[in-house]
């Protein structure tokens, strides 16, 4: 303790407790302070700077029964130097004392995966318990650190077989959800690749239905503009009746002239030996048509004789 010299120089982050005649008398602030020689005393010199504190290793029970040991590191600073001098005989064991006591409690009301998992929860309510008691000692616990938790050799085996068996039944999750999402994308492509071609197919005979249609469509406004150019031809033309009979005659001849180049089977009308009857006969049914229905016979007699088909008969 530093001596009474009347006067003396306090250093920063410390108090000196000075009592007078055995008794309390003031606490010296950092500075100059002047002391009353043989009467007063510094009894106590407290440093107010954020002490670490080893706790020593200890054995700890959880609510498994598993026993572990640990220790760790507690971090502690004086904030009332009056209540660390008298409310305490030596504070520094009574805060290792009191942080072992509460590590144990606090351990036994976890399992063995919380206290591992949760070291900064256990941390956390160490301190805060620390805290509560320490206030009557004029003492701030800052923080407390668990350094090391050491379980038993048995135990550590079994926590290492139980996540080596965890990662292999992850690994097994994880090849089957590949396999089976492989499987889905697989059917999902064929899935497509169906629908796009039945939807092709379906394209394809609709455009080809479409094209028939369009084809049927405009051949028959073809033969209908035809008809009418015909039929108007024939009407608005003078002699025009006269020469469409002439023109229907010579078809008429010569259809069967031409009979005789493309099969071997001959039919002959009955009245050939009267060709005057047979002209007559042709022109009967040329006189019996209106101009509408002329027209259609010329433009059918037109592509009859362009592509003549007999198979077989006689007459």
């Amino acid at each position: 303790m530093p001596a009474n010299t009347i006067i003396k120089f306090v250093p920063q982050q410390e108090a000196w407790i000075v009592e007078r005649m055995g008794k309390f008398q003031r606490v010296l602030q950092p500075g100059l302070a002047i002391l009353i020689p043989f009467i007063d005393k510094i009894q106590y010199v407290q440093s107010l700077k954020e002490v670490a504190l080893e706790v020593p290793s200890q054995s700890a029970i959880t609510s498994d029964n598993v026993t572990l040991d640990m220790d760790g590191v507690l971090y502690y600073r004086v904030v009332e130097p009056y209540k660390a001098s008298y409310g305490v005989e030596d504070a520094q064991y009574a805060i290792v004392q009191l942080a072992q006591t509460t590590m144990r409690s606090e351990i036994g009301q976890m399992s063995l995966d919380l206290c591992l998992r949760e070291r900064t929860v256990l941390n956390s309510h160490i301190t805060v318990s620390i805290n509560e008691a320490a206030q009557a000692w004029g003492i701030q616990v800052l923080r407390y650190e668990i350094r090391d938790i050491r379980p038993p050799v048995n135990v550590v085996n079994s926590m290492n077989q139980v996540v080596e068996k965890d990662r292999e039944k992850r690994a097994v999750i994880l090849e089957s959800e590949g396999r089976r999402q492989s499987e889905i994308n697989v059917s999902e492509a064929h899935k497509i690749s169906e629908v796009l071609n039945s939807e092709g197919e379906m394209s394809k005979r609709i455009n080809l239905a479409k094209g028939a249609a369009e084809a049927v469509n405009l051949q028959a406004q073809a033969d209908a503009q035809a008809i009418r150019t015909i039929s108007k031809a024939i009407t608005d033309s003078p002699g025009g009746k006269d020469a469409v009979s002439l023109h229907v005659a010579e078809r008429y001849v010569d259809a069967f002239g031409k009979l005789a180049k493309e099969t071997n089977t001959l039919i002959l009308p009955s009245n050939l030996d009267n060709f005057s009857q047979f002209i007559a006969a042709g022109m009967g049914i040329y006189n019996s048509l209106d101009d509408q229905q002329l027209a259609k016979k010329v433009l059918a007699a037109g592509k009859a004789v362009d592509k003549p088909k007999v198979t077989s008969g006689d007459q």
